[in-house]
């Protein structure tokens, strides 16, 4: 289904809300991270804080300032709105809320916005960095204002990749262990970021080659499958076919590579019994 027009000036307009709603978000995280933070643990690996819920709340009063008949779509308190628009903005208001909590330096507030279904619009903030990563339908990708671009790298050998396990990885045997090792064998390196939005990211500026993951949720994919696609890149699922964020499974990469990736993933989910 091909993706529709969205109004371009509106969507400038947008652009412009999600950045400042994502430093708003971002402020408020590294004001948590200075003075202190309260711990919950949704399961003994999911972890909660005052900051994830504090920056939401930063984050969606902003852009319902501006955009107040909008869908929005939240992690931590889920639909804010049921009415119909054809517009829905997805937030991740901390990824990376497990390195947050250890003071582990990669984390990020994430704001995507989708028009008619298809996420056109992507805002990434690294608060530790500094770092604005935009992706927007048609216009690009960019880093802190410049233009970036996915790497050149055309061996599996030669890249470095990255993953991530779910929250489940101890409950389940599909918790791509097996993956990881078999990637860890053929490539030059796997690393493992702690924060889905970064890595993608990371592919779409040339740092990160590929990265997949299999437990992954609407607010982890919705801005950086933009900003990777813009940087040049290719999004899809385990299949190949074209990746939905409402899907679990994802493969990113400088489209190189992306055959490679999806042989070694399908070869060892099927020797697993798991495609």
């Amino acid at each position: 289904m091909p993706m529709p027009s969205p109004p371009w000036q509106k969507l400038e307009e947008y652009t412009k809300v999600a950045i400042e709603a994502a430093q708003l978000g971002a402020c408020m995280l590294q004001a948590c991270a200075k003075r202190g933070f309260e711990v919950e643990r949704k399961t003994p690996l999911n972890l909660v804080t005052d900051a994830d819920r504090e920056s939401e709340r930063a984050v969606v009063a902003a852009i319902r300032r501006q955009c107040p008949d909008h869908q929005i779509l939240a992690e931590e308190e889920g639909f804010y709105t049921t009415q119909r628009s054809p517009w829905k903005w997805i937030i991740d208001p901390l990824d990376g809320t497990t390195n947050f909590a250890h003071g582990f330096p990669a984390y990020a507030v994430s704001i995507g916005l989708e028009y008619e279904g298809h996420c056109v619009l992507g805002v990434v903030i690294d608060p530790t960095r500094d770092e604005v990563f935009v992706g927007i339908t048609g216009k690009g990708a960019t880093l802190n204002g410049l233009p970036i671009q996915v790497s050149h790298v055309t061996q599996l050998d030669q890249a470095l990749l990255v993953t991530g396990f779910g929250y489940d990885l101890r409950e389940t045997d599909d918790n791509n262990l097996a993956e990881f090792c078999q990637f860890s064998l053929c490539t030059q390196g796997v690393r493992r970021t702690g924060s889905a939005v970064l890595d993608l990211c990371y592919v779409a500026c040339g740092r990160f080659d590929a990265f997949w993951e299999l437990t992954l949720n609407p607010w982890d994919t919705a801005a950086g499958v933009v900003i990777v696609r813009e940087a040049g890149g290719m999004v899809t699922n385990y299949q190949g076919a074209p990746f939905s964020i409402y899907e679990k499974k994802l493969v990113a990469s400088n489209g190189r590579i992306h055959q490679e990736c999806l042989k070694v993933l399908q070869r060892v989910r099927g020797q697993c019994g798991r495609l």
